[in-house]
């Protein structure tokens, strides 16, 4: 297992739940979720920026 620092932008939601939704989702893309953050949010361009912190097998993280 190898542990990854993760950065992706997510487009804002309507609701909370939403977004939570579309960043987990996002995130699990790269591999197991160990945490995760939206560090920054661009209102005009309605992004938010989400820092996380997955884990992966070795090879997964070669094609990263």
């Amino acid at each position: 297992m190898m542990t990854h620092f993760i950065t992706v932008e997510i487009d804002l939601q309507d609701t909370p739940a939403k977004m939570r939704q579309a960043i987990e989702i996002e995130l699990q893309k790269y591999g197991e979720l160990l945490r995760w953050a939206v560090t920054s949010v661009d209102v005009e361009l309605q992004r938010a920026r989400v820092e996380a912190v997955v884990t992966s097998e070795a090879g997964i993280a070669a094609s990263l």
